[in-house]
């Protein structure tokens, strides 16, 4: 039975699918590969999937490589009228796409074997149909919620096209009009401002070895990123707190609470932000979040209220008590 093609092919499907609905129940803790290829293993280990079970199934391999021009074929390519706009990062995306997949077949097929090989090409294969598929074919098609996933964005046409795709939440969101904020509210869309980021790459640049043209990009966009931020606020836009990490010393990221609440945040407005609506933005606020019966007790106990100045957040120092899951890590 397990040397028909189909058959070995379809089981192969369905442990992904399988990793995939377990992913999806355990908000990713468990990754969808983990789940599949563990069973795999267990499956051959118990005699129940035959060793060459791999080498009877070959659809996937030739559905792998059948995936792009698949999806292009149905219709769901941009204008041209569009594309033009973008067409230089349209031909640099086919090269990569046309060099990384003839690298891939050539190795590949020389250390392992074409099937190998050409299973590998999906993922890349995927890369150039997410260039070329419309959010609206996406949507017709009913699609959409493959998609729905954290966009970091800043151009104001990928802000509107991630909204429209159903994206869960806009990382920077450094150029929003009216249009963008209003569909955002609307759809309850998260904008994650990370106004802390441009802000550091311009003061630390030196400190942590930042290139000119990062610090003079952060220049640009420092009005426009508080602007964007201040109307997302008054419109009641959805906003978690986020600061993206890693272009600032380590510790310093609650310097973002004051940015928030210097343009436009109430001091309670920010403490939500990073904590509530944090929460719910990474799907996880039936655990945390808030102090409440049955969630796990993470607080701080600082020796100022952070009401009356929101700034003593972002020294450690004026934080005396940390307790995570209800245990004191911090005293």
């Amino acid at each position: 039975m397990w040397s028909e093609p189909i058959i070995s092919a379809t089981a192969l499907f369905a442990l992904i699918a399988l990793g995939e609905v377990i992913s999806t129940l355990t908000k990713a803790r468990v990754p969808m590969l983990l789940t599949a290829m563990v069973s795999f293993l267990l499956l051959k280990w118990a005699g129940i999937f035959p060793e060459n079970i791999l080498d009877s199934a070959i659809l996937p391999s030739l559905g792998a490589l059948a995936i792009a021009p698949a999806i292009m074929h149905m219709g769901t390519m941009m204008p041209l009228s569009t594309l033009k706009t973008q067409w230089k990062a349209v031909i640099i995306s086919l090269f990569g796409i046309i060099g990384s997949t003839t690298m891939i077949l050539i190795i590949v097929s020389l250390v392992y074997d074409f099937r190998i090989a050409a299973s590998g090409v999906g993922p890349i294969s995927g890369g150039i149909v997410a260039l070329l598929i419309t959010i609206d074919k996406l949507k017709e098609l009913d699609l959409s919620y493959l998609i729905v996933l954290p966009a970091l964005v800043q151009g104001l046409q990928g802000v509107k096209n991630c909204i429209a795709a159903g994206i869960h939440s806009i990382e920077h969101g450094i150029y929003l009009d009216d249009e963008a904020i209003e569909k955002m509210k609307a759809q309850g869309t998260f904008l994650v401002p990370t106004l802390l980021a441009p802000v550091s790459v311009i003061e630390f640049a030196d400190e942590l070895g930042m290139s000119e043209g990062s610090v003079e990009k952060s220049k640009e966009v420092l009005e426009a990123h508080t602007t964007s931020f201040t109307k997302a606020v008054n419109a009641g836009v959805k906003i978690a707190m986020g600061t993206d990490a890693g272009v600032f010393k380590h510790g310093t990221n609650l310097r973002e609470l004051e940015l928030m609440v210097e343009h436009g945040m109430t001091p309670m407005q920010a403490i939500v932000a990073s904590t509530k609506t944090a929460a719910e933005c990474l799907g996880y606020d039936n655990e945390i979040g808030t102090i409440e019966t049955d969630k796990k007790a993470d607080f701080i106990i600082v020796d100022d209220n952070p009401l009356d100045r929101i700034g003593i957040l972002k020294n450690p120092d004026n934080i005396k008590i940390v307790g995570i899951d209800g245990e004191i890590v911090k005293r």
